[in-house]
């Protein structure tokens, strides 16, 4: 009798330690950041002409505790640069990890960061609406913003969202900035290209007897680019009567002669560099709540860097209010390292600029 009752007591003591300790994992979990992935089936591809797929993928950065507290957090829409996924931050880069040590060190408070695909077939989709790839842009304003804000503790007004990216990311983010400052409030582009002219003449820079030959996309691939300039085509002079690129094109070749389009050419800039969106969109600028880009000194196409400078100095003529760095180094070498440019300047320029869920403190 005796001896059944000890074995009792052992039994529910062993299961008590079993569901302590269950509750503790569990906790211990809970405590944890997390990434989520995630996907939309939007409504703005229908009836592009080159296949791209109506459902976006992307990963959501959750803060640790975020499962238990009844806090709302800001979020950051981040576009990565074409050349690689869009987990590549965290699948190659350790990002995660970066994001918990500034957090756990003040360098920001807890937020939310959206890494979404942007990408198409052959590149960038450079987050435009396209009669050629989609409607990139509606795509981010009436359905992943609203998707987000349904579904994650997020503080669902303008004040309390910023965008950012790297590379053709950095150009998405400040044209978001430029277009949409009802929707994103802070912007820092990571080395944007596409800000403006060049060193080199953009009409030196494409296989243009390839593209006009093409007989399918992956054809432009074979030129590095030919690729991008499809892409950017694609984005800024789509035609869906000219397939398979589904394009205009701003030249082409006349023996050894190269032609350009002159009405062609104009449309592009006007369209494509943000240098020349300034003035439409000067007054959209001053609104935000801040505004920050930067670039390496030592990129090794020199246009990233002398269309970067021009185009802070045609934003301080307008007089628009923002934050511009030339650093020593190439594009994206120290962006994501323990001591690098995301956690020493762009954690913290959010930190400032975005507001926080006070009633949590």
């Amino acid at each position: 009798m005796i001896a059944t009752r000890i074995q009792r007591a052992v039994c529910m003591t062993a299961v008590m330690f079993f569901v302590l300790s269950e509750a503790v994992s569990s906790h211990a979990d809970s405590a944890k950041s997390q990434l989520v992935s995630r996907e939309i089936q939007s409504k703005n591809f229908a009836g592009n002409k080159i296949g791209t797929s109506p459902v976006r993928k992307m990963v959501v950065y959750l803060p640790a505790g975020y499962e238990d507290s009844k806090q709302r957090y800001p979020v950051i829409y981040f576009f990565p640069d074409a050349f690689g996924s869009y987990r590549d931050i965290f699948d190659h880069k350790d990002t995660q990890s970066l994001f918990d040590r500034a957090i756990a060190a003040g360098v920001i408070d807890k937020f939310i960061l959206v890494a979404v695909d942007m990408n198409t077939s052959v590149g960038s989709s450079w987050c435009v609406n396209s009669s050629a790839s989609g409607n990139w842009e509606d795509f981010i304003v009436q359905e992943l913003v609203p998707d987000i804000d349904a579904n994650f503790k997020t503080l669902p007004r303008r004040d309390s969202r910023g965008v950012s990216g790297e590379f053709m990311g950095g150009y998405c983010a400040i044209r978001f900035g430029m277009v949409h400052p009802e929707v994103f409030s802070a912007v820092y582009g990571l080395h944007p290209v596409g800000t403006g002219s060049g060193i080199k003449v953009l009409a030196s820079l494409p296989n243009w007897d390839l593209m006009a030959n093409a007989k399918s996309l992956d054809d432009v691939k074979k030129d590095g680019y030919s690729q991008i300039f499809t892409a950017i085509f694609q984005a800024h002079l789509p035609n869906p009567d000219k397939p398979p690129l589904y394009i205009d094109l701003v030249a082409h070749k006349d023996g050894d002669k190269l032609i350009v389009d002159t009405k062609l050419t104009e449309r592009l800039r006007t369209n494509f560099f943000l240098e020349e969106m300034i003035p439409q969109y000067a007054d959209n600028l001053k609104s935000l709540r801040g505004f920050k880009f930067d670039w390496g000194r030592s990129d090794l196409n020199q246009d990233h860097v002398y269309s970067n400078q021009a185009f802070t100095h045609k934003l301080n003529e307008f007089g628009i209010a923002h934050e511009a760095e030339e650093y020593n180094g190439t594009w994206g070498e120290r962006n994501w390292v323990e001591d690098g440019r995301v956690y020493t300047e762009v954690l913290p320029f959010f930190e400032r600029h975005l507001v926080f869920d006070t009633n949590s403190k």
